[in-house]
């Protein structure tokens, strides 16, 4: 990782007063506002940059200051190319932080929320990010959370928002249920961390499952512009399988037991059925076993029920059940297949049963090998998967006779499944198909006889959004008298919550609104009998599933956003944030952007063309924690060293997804460099209508390919490259204002302007300084910057390095166009090669022009 080399008793320099100049440009700010993006007489291209907008926790931390940093640099630069950028701001602002902390000190959770709002805005000002602060938005407003009900009305009439019981992630601690999203892989809450439990309770959901082939697909038109990783675990957390619904005859039941399959090729193997123990399908199962059945399964559901998901899925875990003594029908060939209960299925995966073929499913394998249930081959994977179908020969007895002995490759024996390609053996008429051949044949059949279809499943379960907590969003739904579920009418949104004063908010398993008497109670909007509120509120990743199209019209009382403003400037161009919201956040947002697509309401079905994703701001290689004692805190920095100096070194620390250790970022470093800018400036001493051109050449190079590189370097986000680059020509621009040309060198100006133009980027209070010094008015934030002259970046000459057998023997200086030809007979003819080479033998050349000439001898 790069650091900005100096000593900790550095000083920035005299006459460099960084909290004056930003105290001075603040103001100037806050006065002319010129960051506010343009309307509609704007006729100049448009960008929206958004940064994730923060938790008001607390003061900004370390964590914040890396991503406004970046979102900063990313608008301003387009600011800078000639576009209206939209850069706005806002706070997420519902939600359990806050109520908890409001409980923990004893106050009212709106109270402690906007005074945090209040602090972390002044620090964003003092920072020095360029936001629009004309369109900002609190989600725990009443005008942001009417829009949040008016959304899940629209949805409800969709019928993708619905209520119904479910077995649900229950955290203990917080007194509320989860998504399944928001259980972490060890089976604890990302909220409070307690192990998460399972509970059955009545709950609202949003139904996006509907839209998850979609929420697959359309992530093809993200490559390239969203990080691969981020992508992988979208892909992976949706989670699509494709295979076949399979229904089986239930002895003693009606109504046939529906079980998904990615293998339906195996279905002559399957000899025995599982199912969740947690599961309705289980209960009803076990209620017609034997008394004895029916204790051994509640005391085994009782040790289900504490252990976390995570768990049951452990490849490696011992695996436990009990026979719920009933027995399914093979639909293709007649068997009698026992039902067992256990804990690898899950309730939520496919219809929360499965058919279980040991030998060709290693959780299945060692399932029947724990219980001693049979296990029958019917794929030879020792079998060629291509050519002509063999003959299957059979013994006197009817058995395949194998190219190996079945000892070799048999799972009971061998403990393995078999999982490879292969022809089927003991499948009756599918007898010598390829396993792709088969799948087909046997949906073919199944579908004939109606017992069985193609089908699909997917690891993404619908959005649970309830929430059993006071700050929130209200759910906007009226439960009459008579048992119906009804929305309010729009007309009375928004359905604000009630004022603190008399409830307990303590979490204990319901919602604090339910016992807001006066609030609950209302009237059913049919009939005008009393009927009840609900008393849930929503998930709070609702209220940032749709804020940045919030953000275009953030006022507006009569609609949620403006659909020609989303049109007009949407979908956001850069959106930039840390990698931990890869599923949760960026997932519901697509949801329901593609929602509000078939609504009419939006025409683009993704709502971020391009994601940044940063690292995390470290100390001595561990995570920044207030209990490990290792914060830096950002006021701490920002009253040590000024906004700009913390801004330039974040930015020259490292590449933006790389963590950022602390202990090797130097503000004092960064503070030195700004002084030495900020000097250049007043030492220029030529008029600003100087002619740049009859300046210093080589200075002049310098500051053209800076022009030229300093594009590309942005929009590929190397960031700390650019920093690098400009110190490069601070230091130049210095060697010439030291050397004969002095201060009066027109091309010093030309650097100077540059300098003061790019440093713009990372240290915005320093470079309106250098701008006003130079004689210009502000905003130097709002300068189109320069082309380079394409004369300047050509190189009259280079050297040239010459290599024999890997080790340098010589340089030559040679035109910067030489072709590889001429470079290698050059190189070949030059005195101190020759001699290097005293008569060996060249066996190869590798000639990479101008630059590289490498022999390697026989």
């Amino acid at each position: 990782m790069s650091t900005i080399p100096a000593s900790p008793e550095a000083t920035p320099g005299e006459g460099f007063d960084p909290h004056a100049i930003q105290q001075k440009w603040q103001a100037r700010w806050a006065q002319d506002d010129p960051f506010r993006a343009g309307g509609d007489d704007d006729t100049r291209p448009r960008k929206y940059v958004l940064a994730m907008f923060p938790y008001p926790s607390g003061d900004l931390h370390m964590g914040h200051a890396e991503n406004y940093l970046y979102s900063d640099i990313v608008a301003r630069f387009w600011r800078h190319r000639g576009y209206n950028v939209l850069n706005p701001i806002g706070w997420d602002s519902f939600g359990l932080p806050a109520e908890n902390a409001a409980i923990k000190r004893g106050v009212e959770p709106r109270g402690w929320t906007y005074d945090n709002i209040a602090q972390q805005r002044s620090s964003m000002q003092q920072y020095g990010v360029s936001f629009d602060w004309s369109r900002v938005l609190h989600t725990s407003d009443p005008e942001y959370y009417r829009w949040n009900q008016w959304l899940f009305q629209r949805l409800y009439e969709k019928g993708l928002a619905y209520r119904k019981d479910a077995l649900v992630n229950w955290d203990p601690v917080d007194q509320t249920v989860l998504a399944n999203e928001q259980v972490l892989p060890d089976g604890t809450s990302e909220r409070s961390g307690a192990v998460v439990e399972k509970k059955k309770l009545t709950q609202w959901f949003f139904r996006i499952t509907e839209y998850a082939d979609r929420l697959l697909d359309d992530l093809n038109q993200l490559e390239g512009f969203w990080p691969h990783k981020v992508l992988q675990m979208q892909r992976n957390w949706i989670g699509r399988s494709v295979g076949a619904d399979i229904d089986f005859e239930i002895e003693g039941r009606e109504d046939k037991v529906t079980v998904f399959s990615t293998r339906p090729d195996t279905l002559y193997g399957a000899t025995f059925m599982v199912v969740a123990p947690d599961s309705d399908l289980a209960a009803e199962l076990v209620s017609a076993a034997s008394p004895e059945a029916r204790m051994r399964f509640q005391d085994y559901l009782d040790t289900v029920q504490k252990t976390s998901e995570i768990d049951r899925q452990t490849a490696d875990r011992p695996k436990t059940g009990v026979f719920l003594e009933r027995y399914a029908i093979n639909p293709v060939s007649g068997e009698r297949l026992p039902i067992w209960a256990a804990d690898y299925v899950l309730a939520g995966y496919g219809h929360g049963a499965v058919m279980a073929v040991p030998a060709h499913d290693q959780r299945d394998l060692d399932f029947a090998r724990a219980f001693d249930l049979p296990i029958r081959v019917v794929v030879d994977t020792t079998a060629p998967v291509t050519g002509v179908i063999p003959v299957i020969e059979v013994d006197e007895n009817g058995e395949p006779i194998l190219d190996e002995p079945i000892e070799s490759i048999d799972p009971a024996i061998t403990g393995k499944a078999l999982t490879g390609e292969g022809r089927l053996i003991n499948s009756g008429p599918f007898d010598g198909l390829s396993k792709r051949n088969a799948i087909a044949r046997v949906v073919e059949q199944l579908q004939a006889t109606g017992t069985g279809r193609a089908a699909k499943t997917f690891r993404l379960r619908d959005w649970l959004i309830s929430r059993q907590r006071f700050w929130g969003t209200p759910i906007p739904m009226i439960h009459t008298s008579d048992g119906r579920i009804v929305p309010v009418p729009d007309e009375q949104l928004p359905i604000e919550l009630p004022p603190v004063e008399g409830l307990d908010l303590k979490p204990k398993g319901s919602s604090p609104l339910g016992a807001a008497t006066d609030w609950v109670t209302t009237v059913d909007p049919v009939t005008g009998e009393p009927a009840l509120r609900d008393p849930d509120t929503m998930d709070t990743f609702v209220d940032s599933s749709w804020y940045f199209l919030r953000f275009l019209s953030p006022g507006d009382a009569t609609e949620a956003f403006s659909s020609r403003e989303a049109n007009r400037w949407g979908p956001v161009d850069f959106y930039i944030g840390g990698v931990e919201h890869a599923i949760l956040h960026l997932l519901y947002a697509r949801f329901i952007t593609k929602a509000l697509f078939d609504m009419g309401l939006v025409e683009f079905t993704e709502p971020f063309s391009n994601l940044i994703n940063q690292g995390m701001v470290i100390l001595d290689g561990a995570k920044m924690s207030k209990s490990k004692g290792n914060l830096v805190l950002f006021q701490d920095e920002l009253n040590l060293y000024g906004a700009d100096a913390l801004r330039v070194a974040l930015a020259f620390a490292g590449p933006v997804e790389d963590d950022k250790d602390w202990s090797d970022v130097s503000t004092t470093g960064a503070q030195k460099f700004l002084a030495r800018a900020l000097r250049i400036a007043q030492d220029v001493s030529s008029a600003p209508d100087v002619v740049w051109a009859e300046g210093d050449s080589a200075l002049r190079r310098v500051t053209h390919r800076l022009w030229a590189d300093a594009p590309g370097l942005i929009e590929q986000t190397k960031f700390n490259v650019v920093v690098a680059r400009l110190m490069e020509l601070v230091n130049a621009t210095r060697k010439t204002i030291d050397g004969p040309a002095g201060a009066g060198d027109p091309a010093v100006r030309e650097a100077a302007e540059a300098i003061a133009m790019i440093l713009d980027l990372f240290a915005p209070h320093t470079a309106e300084e250098m701008w006003e010094i130079l004689g210009y008015e502000p905003f130097v934030g709002l300068v189109s910057w320069r082309q380079a002259d394409a004369t300047l970046l050509v190189e009259e000459t280079v050297t040239a390095v010459v290599q024999i057998d890997g080790k340098v023997r010589g340089t030559l200086s040679v035109p910067a166009r030489i072709s590889a030809d001429e470079l290698e007979a050059l190189a070949r003819t030059d005195e101190k090669i020759v001699r290097s080479l005293a008569g060996r033998e060249i066996a190869r050349v590798v000639v990479r022009a101008p630059k590289v000439v490498s022999f390697t001898t026989a």
